[in-house]
Parts: structure tokens; C-alpha cells; sequence
């Protein structure tokens, strides 16, 4: 009897020890080492291994210290859990308990324990200004796009036409000018500040070859300290217009200086403006409308076929193709242009040619540029334009290096076309005298100073003494 009694118990104990040895033998065979679920193996280097689907710590119960071998595999994350105490060493990034291992082993259901760090939960998308946009949503900074990819805002890096540290610097320095943040250009790239907002080629051989012509050799002293032409030639001189977005600076000064010209030298019998859509739409022999253009171009259309009034021949932003001509024309027996359409503003009766004569350069010298403004009437003039002209709003502009901005774009500079008006005097805040040119832009009546911008005389600020031009009218 106790003999079948001992050898019951020895059977019994001889299965349980198969069976423990056959599911050992069954883990270390699906053994292996296998990517943590970041792309790098575990933090703690230990085994990882694919089990078979079904509960988790409660089937083992908690593995106190480590044992690699209390793992299973976690399908909601695609990953290998741990039940030992150790899953929950590391930093927050690796830890890999398994979800009910806080219930089994610490009795919590819905806390954890507050010396247990978790995994934070990560949120797809990008934040930007405390607010939250979803992957692949594109964010617009000034003149700068941003892209959400992979959780992080990538960015262009585009030097701004407009920027509020450079505005801020020129408006608590002593630079003699005033700066502004102009709704116009916000938005615009420097490279586009200089690609549409200027439009004139570098002056041609044929201009700068051209024999300056001196005056009357008078001095700065021969004139008053004050002159503008507009008080001088009241209702005869022409406001600025505005270019936009369109690089024809070439047209709107040399239509400019030509109208104040015919209507000083008509005495007041033709007052109209001249039309810069009609150099830019009809000007078309090397010369590229709202791309560019050459002030030798302008001026030679000018003589052989004319211009019509800008109420004929309108700025047509909007709805206009800028490279279609509205307007031809024949010469008369007396050598006169007579336009064979009506304006392109239909309600504008007249279509009359208005032609000048070639022009011809100023000297470089102070004294002769006034002489020219004060006898014949506005000039053209030829400058460089630096990235924080664009922001000028008010006093005597000069450009100062040091002004802010990129050191890539602080010595950049474009050429551009303006009309000189007339001069004056300031007295500094250190009681100096300051000596201005007055002139008109082409940017609108809203920026500057009404359109015009005063800027240092005497000293070929920006080159705009460098190539002074200067015609007369025919009648």
C-alpha cells in the first residue's frame, strides 16, 4: 500500500518536471533579439522574444528585480511588455511594462504609482503660436513657409523685405531717418523687394558715354537753400504714381520727368501726364515691360513714336496683358505722330502723341543738377537701392551698413530709377547741416514722405549723382 502510495507521488512529480522542462525549452527556442519599437534594440539590451496571445503579469504574477524571460507580446503596440519590476527603470522613453503590470504587482486600477515614470503620449501635428496644426499643414511667417513633417515645423529661411527688429533698430537710432511697417511689402522676400518693386538696368554705354553738360560753372551759393519744383511750376508737376509689383521704374521716371518737362516748356499749354502703360506695353525692342528696361530704350521710343496722357492709356494692373500694344501710329506730312486708335480708356477723347527730344546728361556736380531743376524743370536720376531703403518713411535718408539686417543681404544693392525735384537744408539734432535732394518715387503716395523721400545731397548717396538725365520737349 505505501509502496503504491510513493511511487503515485514520484509519477506525479516525474510529469510536472516534463512539463516545466518542455515550456522552457519551448521559450529559449523562440529566444531572440529583436528592435526595441524606436528602431534601436532595448535600452537594457535584454533578449526580446514573440510568445503566444493572452494575458499578461496576472498569468505570472509580479517577477520581482529582472527576469528577461517575463515578457509577452503587446499587439496594441506591435512590441515586446515586461512584467518584472524592472520594465519600469530608464528613462521615460524606454519604458516597456506590460499594460496591467501596475494592477498586478501594485494593486493600483486606475493610478500609478507617483515614483513610476510612463511614456508620455505623443501627439501628431505641430505648435505654433499655442496653437495646434495637424502633419503636412503649411504655416506662413512674414515672407517665410513652414511645413509640418514629422512633428517638426520645417521652415524656409528667406531674408524678409519688411522686418520689425530693423524698423525697431532705424527707429530708436540716430540715423537721421524715420523707418515704417509698409503693408505692401509684407510678405515680400528681399529678393522680390528687389526682383519687382525697381525695373532699371544698369545705365548703357551709350548713357554713360555721353558728354556731361557743365552749366554755368555756378556755385552752391548762387542758389537759395530751399527749392521745389512744384512751387515753382504749381499744378505743372506731376505726382508719383505707383509701379506695384511691377519692375518698370524705367518707364514711371522716364514718363514722369517727360510730362513736368512738356508742360514747363509749353508754358502751361499741355499739362497731361504721360502714360508709363504706354512705354510698357509698346516699348517692347529689348526692353521686358514689368521685367526691366533700359532708360536708353525709353528715352528713344519716347522721340520716334511718343506718348499718349495717362488718363488714355491707364495702369490696367488687373485685366490688361502689359505686352499688347493699344496703341499705333503714322507720321504726317509736317513729321508730326498722329495715334490711328482710339485711347484704350474709351471715355478719354483725346489720343495725342506728346514726343520729346533725345536726352542729354547733367554733370555730376551739385551746383549743375541745381542749375538744370531750377532753369528746365524735375531730372531723372539713377540710384542703388539697399535693403532698408524699402522701409523709409520720413527724414534725410542714407544707408548705413550697420542698420540691422543679414550681413548676405547688407551689401546687396539694385539699380533704380527716380525723378529729383528739388533741394533744402536741415539742421541736424547735433545742429549740423544736413543738405537733401527732394525726390519723387514710384511706390505710391503712401509710402514715404507723400511719394517723395528726401535723401543726402552733395555726397553721391546711394550713386544717385553718379548719371543725371535731362530733355526737352517738342510742340
Amino acid at each position: 500500500m505505501w509502496l503504491k502510495t510513493w511511487i503515485l507521488i514520484l509519477c506525479h512529480f516525474a510529469i510536472v518536471g516534463c512539463i516545466k522542462e518542455k515550456f522552457v525549452a519551448g521559450n529559449n527556442f523562440l529566444l531572440k533579439d529583436s528592435p526595441a519599437e524606436d528602431g534601436s534594440n532595448s535600452a537594457r539590451g535584454r533578449p526580446e522574444r514573440a510568445v503566444s496571445r493572452g494575458g499578461y503579469c496576472r498569468l505570472r504574477g509580479c517577477c520581482p528585480g529582472r527576469d528577461d524571460g517575463c515578457n509577452f507580446q503587446y499587439n496594441a503596440r506591435n512590441a515586446i511588455c515586461y512584467c518584472d519590476s524592472f520594465c519600469t527603470s530608464g528613462s521615460p522613453a524606454s519604458i516597456d511594462c506590460c499594460p496591467d503590470f501596475w494592477v498586478t504587482c501594485f494593486g493600483h486600477p486606475t493610478t500609478q504609482p507617483a515614483n513610476i515614470r510612463t511614456r508620455p503620449l505623443q501627439q501628431e501635428g505641430c505648435t505654433k503660436g499655442g496653437h495646434r496644426y495637424g502633419e503636412g499643414a503649411i504655416f506662413k511667417d512674414n515672407c517665410n513657409s513652414c511645413k509640418c513633417i514629422n512633428n517638426h515645423w520645417m521652415c524656409s529661411d528667406e531674408t524678409c523685405l519688411v522686418r520689425p527688429n530693423l524698423i525697431n533698430q532705424i527707429n530708436s537710432g540716430s540715423y537721421g531717418w524715420k523707418a515704417s511697417n509698409y503693408s505692401q511689402f509684407w510678405g515680400m522676400s528681399l529678393q522680390e523687394g528687389f526682383s519687382q518693386r525697381l525695373g532699371t538696368f544698369p545705365p548703357s554705354a551709350a548713357l554713360l558715354d555721353m558728354t556731361p553738360v557743365a552749366g554755368n560753372l555756378m556755385t552752391e551759393m548762387d542758389f537759395p537753400e530751399h527749392f521745389v519744383a512744384w512751387h515753382e511750376w504749381p499744378g505743372w508737376i506731376h505726382d508719383p504714381l505707383d509701379q506695384r509689383n511691377c519692375a518698370a521704374s524705367w518707364a514711371f521716371s522716364t514718363a514722369s520727368v517727360a510730362a513736368d518737362r512738356m508742360a514747363i516748356h509749353s508754358k502751361g499749354r499741355f499739362t497731361d501726364n504721360l502714360s508709363p502703360q504706354n512705354l510698357i506695353s509698346c516699348d517692347t525692342r529689348n526692353q521686358y515691360g514689368c521685367k526691366g528696361g533700359s532708360l536708353n530704350g525709353a528715352w528713344s521710343y519716347l522721340k520716334n513714336y511718343g506718348l499718349v496722357s495717362h488718363a488714355c492709356y491707364p495702369l490696367f494692373w488687373s485685366h490688361h496683358p502689359h505686352n499688347t500694344c493699344a496703341i499705333s501710329s503714322i507720321v504726317e506730312t509736317d513729321g508730326e505722330r498722329r495715334a490711328t486708335h482710339p485711347c484704350p480708356n474709351n471715355v478719354e477723347p483725346s489720343n495725342r502723341l506728346y514726343q520729346c527730344s533725345f536726352p542729354y546728361r547733367i554733370s555730376s556736380r551739385e551746383a549743375s543738377i541745381m542749375e538744370e531743376i531750377k532753369e528746365n524743370g524735375p531730372v531723372q536720376a539713377v540710384m542703388q537701392v539697399h535693403h532698408d531703403f524699402f522701409l523709409y518713411k520720413s527724414g534725410i535718408y542714407k544707408h548705413r551698413r550697420n542698420a540691422g539686417g543679414p550681413s548676405q543681404s547688407s551689401h546687396q544693392s539694385k539699380t533704380h530709377s527716380v525723378k529729383i525735384v528739388g533741394w533744402g537744408v536741415l539742421q541736424d539734432t547735433e545742429e549740423k547741416r544736413q543738405k537733401y535732394w527732394i525726390v519723387a518715387n514710384s511706390w505710391g503716395k503712401t509710402w514715404g514722405e507723400n511719394g517723395y523721400f528726401r535723401i543726402l545731397r552733395g555726397q553721391n548717396e546711394c550713386d544717385i549723382e553718379n548719371l543725371i538725365i535731362a530733355t526737352k520737349c517738342h510742340f
